[in-house]
């Protein structure tokens, strides 16, 4: 009786049709804890995901978009070749999606409290993107995982002016370094890593960041990755790498003549105040003695306290047109916001920050007084 039952068991399952394998969504096993939370995009992804995405050379068919502002977070530190349009920013850089609405587009922010890459991937789908995916731990637990993260060129622009302590370290032959390199760069070639350790800073917490020939070179990568074994603990890349810097701040004189080190002079010259984003009064002063064409002055009073008395060679632009004029701003020398207390100068400064983090730019927060002849005096608050 069984082998009848088995053998019409067997004859019914052949009769059936056979149902072809298809590849679906499936969500990450951690991914029920994070269904609960209202508003988010439902397909979640978690890291080990996005890591098979992330390479240098960037991977053909997916683009990593970290949604988080960029002057004070991606700039910083983001998913290597991550792209940034920042959720606030979306409709205006919605053009630089990939034009093949079925790319994977994967969206993070700062972690399971950030709503960014939510609403991004929402706008994106709207747009008929098809192949959407969200990393909601995003930035920290990608960072928290050692996994290594980028800079933009934007920001080792600002750790340059700001004198700030850390290592920008060239990882292409010394012969393609002598042609041009960024400024205050040390070379220390990927295949010559192990013959010059001791170039690098005995303490191992002092910031590192690995730099070559741009998005199809590894060199960066490969160095930063002996960098960490060595037991540093802020080792980062700049993917774009030398190609991207000269397209932002141009090309550097050949490394091998100090032209590297006499392009780092100008910067080196402003000395931050005490508040963010600030030039000293001292370091203004000495520069506008020495040096005045080295900066740009924006003048951001209303016109008409402009035309009443200004610095000679300032050029002004309200505050309430600097959004409309931002793109006038030029990005190879270094911005100087001024009024006449520094309160709108500020407020410039925030601004430009955040519609055009590449440019470099400072604010005066003191009491200034502007005569019609372009002289002026200025004094520090309290003093």
């Amino acid at each position: 009786m069984k082998t009848k039952l088995h053998a019409l068991a067997c004859a019914l399952a052949l009769s059936l049709p056979v149902a072809l394998p298809v590849t679906v969504w499936t969500a990450p096993a951690h991914a029920e804890q994070l269904k609960p939370k209202e508003g988010w995009y439902p397909k979640l992804v978690d890291a080990e995901f996005v890591k098979q995405y992330v390479g240098i050379p960037p991977k053909p068919g997916v683009m990593i978009i970290d949604s988080r502002p960029a002057a004070r977070q991606y700039d910083p530190g983001h998913i290597p070749g991550a792209v940034s349009i920042p959720d606030s920013k979306f409709d205006q850089l919605a053009a630089s999606l990939p034009a093949d609405k079925g790319t994977l587009l994967i969206f993070y922010c700062g972690g399971l409290e950030c709503m960014l890459s939510h609403n991004s991937a929402f706008k994106a789908e709207k747009l008929g993107y098809t192949n959407i995916r969200v990393y909601a731990e995003g930035s920290p637990d990608w960072a928290a995982r050692g996994m290594g993260m980028s800079v933009s060129g934007a920001y080792i622009r600002k750790l340059i002016d700001e004198k700030a302590n850390f290592m920008l370290i060239d990882a292409r032959p010394k012969r393609v370094f002598d042609k041009g390199a960024i400024p205050g760069a040390v070379n220390i070639s990927d295949s010559e890593f192990d013959k010059h350790v001791d170039k690098l800073p005995a303490d191992k917490a002092t910031p590192l960041i690995y730099y070559c020939g741009g998005l199809e070179c590894v060199l960066s990568d490969n160095s930063a990755a002996k960098a960490r074994a060595l037991g540093y603990s802020d080792v980062r890349t700049y993917v774009e790498g030398y190609p991207e810097w000269v397209k932002l701040y141009g090309a550097a004189a050949p490394a091998a003549t100090g032209g590297a080190e006499a392009s780092a002079k100008p910067a080196a010259a402003i000395e931050p105040g005490k508040e963010k984003g600030t030039i000293s009064v001292a370091s203004f002063e000495r520069i506008m003695k020495e040096n005045p064409d080295s900066l740009l002055l924006v003048d951001v009073r209303d016109a008409k306290e402009f035309r009443n008395g200004a610095i000679k060679g300032a050029v002004n632009i309200p505050i309430g047109d600097l959004e409309k004029q931002i793109a006038t701003l030029p990005k190879d020398k270094p911005i100087v916001f001024l009024c006449g207390t520094g309160a709108r100068a500020g407020e410039a400064y925030d601004a430009a920050a955040l519609l055009r983090s590449e440019l470099t730019t400072y604010f005066i927060d003191a009491q200034m007084k502007f005569n019609p002849d372009g002289t002026y005096t200025i004094k520090e608050h309290g003093k």
